[in-house]
């Protein structure tokens, strides 16, 4: 009859060591991880205390303790804080993590022991607790390295609950589970180091696409903590139509990545686009060009004009009156027109009719069938854009980013927990109302997250500092104005930004920015 209730209960403990390594396996969070591991050799031992060391470096270091008799769980910091323990044979677990020995030790203080250690009587002395048996285990991952060690203390009878010494049958299956909390562990630092190898990728390649300008540094990074500053305050959202809303963790994720990503396209559109700060400019400013024409073909009309002056002087005659007054009016039409078409170059102001209608008359004006025309079809095409800087098919280049981004980021095989990032960051362009960009998407096809995107993304280009097309930064009154004739155009959802001024969220800019300065 013993024997077959010690059967059942080695069935038993085999049955919940598996259990377990199921379970360990689904663990995502390291600190949760390490005290369910130390939680678990406990209930196999019978263990009225324990400690789990990890390796990294030289050092093994204190990362959780449990102990029913000083009430201590889960955190270290609530009750002892242990220095690192370098890896040698001083004490019980630098012994276990360099030699890759199981120890399990009857009495810490028996003078005749095999080894002595000082480590559990220096925890004695620093809590006020007893220290008996103890069983200390390495944890071996699947390449046989040691990233830890498990340190069990006294173990306790079931029925009496009195200290005894750790049973030798236990160690196989706590070797067991060591190993098997090894590997999670493992698990667990490779997925965290690669989201933060990711996440870190991600931020150098925004830095460097918002660094190829010196308008827009900083832009993607200062999008992506306001919205996140947003996301946090629907959340906390109590009153009107998103109090219900509630984005769970994978959720946050999944935005901030978003926001850090809603602009990779723009790697594919050329600086003088983005940076266009008047209308002529290219990879130069073409305006010089305009004025080295308009000198070359005022010095040619002055060079004809004083040949025939000198022409009629030889025969012994004067110029004419009327000609010598219609090239006067010529040259001041040159100087006034070119004066007008360096001011029409400047993006910062309306071109009004009367000034395109002006631009054509230049246009076509001819001072000689061998001198060129003042303009050009493209500085026409240029020279009567009415607002910025940009033609059409500049623009274009500029909208094309989003769908540029959406295009890039599905090509990334992104987990299932972020699989919404392309659709959020490739909609910041997008309108309820329809009108944006690149798909059209209207009403509820636009997510709450691509709302909230779209809205800070706005906010910051309009709060910029400088821009190349501006001649100076919008007041803060005005910014928040065009926000809300945004909302009333049916483009920016009127919840998100109500929230955004009840919680006066704005302000979060000029601390971000503050930062960045100091």
């Amino acid at each position: 009859m013993a024997t077959k209730r010690l059967d059942q209960d080695l069935e038993d403990r085999l049955r919940r060591l598996n259990e377990i390594g199921a379970a360990l396996s689904l663990e995502r969070d390291l600190h949760a991880l390490l005290d369910r591991i130390l939680l678990e050799a406990r209930r196999f031992t019978h263990a009225d205390a324990g400690t789990l060391y990890l390796a990294t470096g030289t050092s093994l270091t204190f990362e959780v303790a449990q102990n029913d008799t000083l009430k201590l769980a889960n955190d270290p910091a609530e009750g002892v804080s242990m220095p690192p323990v370098v890896l040698d044979g001083s004490s019980a677990s630098g012994y276990c993590a360099v030699t890759g020995e199981t120890l399990n030790i009857e009495d810490v203080y028996a003078e005749d022991g095999p080894r002595r250690f000082d480590g559990p009587r220096q925890y004695d002395e620093m809590t006020g607790y007893h220290t008996r048996s103890m069983l200390v285990v390495p944890m071996r991952d699947h390449e046989d390295q040691i990233t830890g060690v498990l340190q069990l203390l006294n173990a306790k009878d079931p029925t009496t609950g009195e200290i005894r010494a750790f049973s030798v049958a236990d160690e196989p299956l706590v070797l067991s589970l060591a190993s098997q909390a090894a590997v999670s562990v493992n698990n667990v630092r490779l997925i965290d180091d690669t989201e933060r190898l990711f996440q870190s990728f991600v931020q150098v390649m925004a830095t460097a696409i918002d660094e190829r300008s010196p308008y827009t540094g900083g832009h993607i990074r200062r999008v992506a903590e306001m919205t996140m500053h947003m996301a946090h305050a629907v959340n906390l959202c109590t009153e009107g139509p998103l109090a219900e809303k509630v984005f769970d963790e994978d959720q946050l994720a999944e935005l901030r990545l978003a926001a850090w990503m809603h602009d990779i396209g723009k790697i594919t559109t050329p600086e003088w686009v983005v940076d266009k700060p008047t209308k002529l400019t290219t990879i130069y400013d073409r305006i010089d060009l305009l004025r080295a024409r308009y000198a070359w073909i005022a010095a040619e009309l002055e060079a004809r004009y004083q040949r025939e002056r000198a022409d009629q002087l030889a025969a012994g005659q004067q110029i004419d009156a009327e000609r010598t007054t219609r090239h006067k009016q010529i040259c001041a039409e040159l100087a006034d027109d070119l004066v007008f078409l360096q001011r029409a170059n400047l993006p910062g102001e309306f071109m009004e009719e009367q000034d395109l209608a002006r631009l054509h008359r230049i246009f076509s004006k001819r001072y000689a069938d061998d001198l060129p025309p003042p303009l050009t079809d493209e500085e026409l095409e240029n020279l009567s854009i009415r607002k910025g800087s940009l033609t059409g098919r500049e623009r274009q280049k500029i909208n094309d980013h989003a769908a540029m981004s959406i295009r890039m980021l599905e090509t990334i095989p992104f987990t299932r927990k972020l699989a919404q990032v392309p659709g959020i960051a490739g909609a910041h362009h997008e309108k309820l109302d329809g009108s944006g960009y690149p798909r059209g998407l209207q009403g509820e096809q636009i997510s709450l997250q691509a709302r909230i995107l779209a809205l800070v993304d706005i906010f910051e280009s309009l709060s910029a500092d400088d821009r190349p097309y501006r001649s100076q930064p919008i007041p803060r009154d005005v910014v928040l104005r065009i926000l809300g004739d945004e909302v009333d155009a049916g483009h920016l959802d009127r919840d998100v930004l109500d929230l955004f001024l009840r919680e006066q969220l704005y302000l979060k800019l000029d601390d971000i920015k503050a930062a960045d300065r100091g």
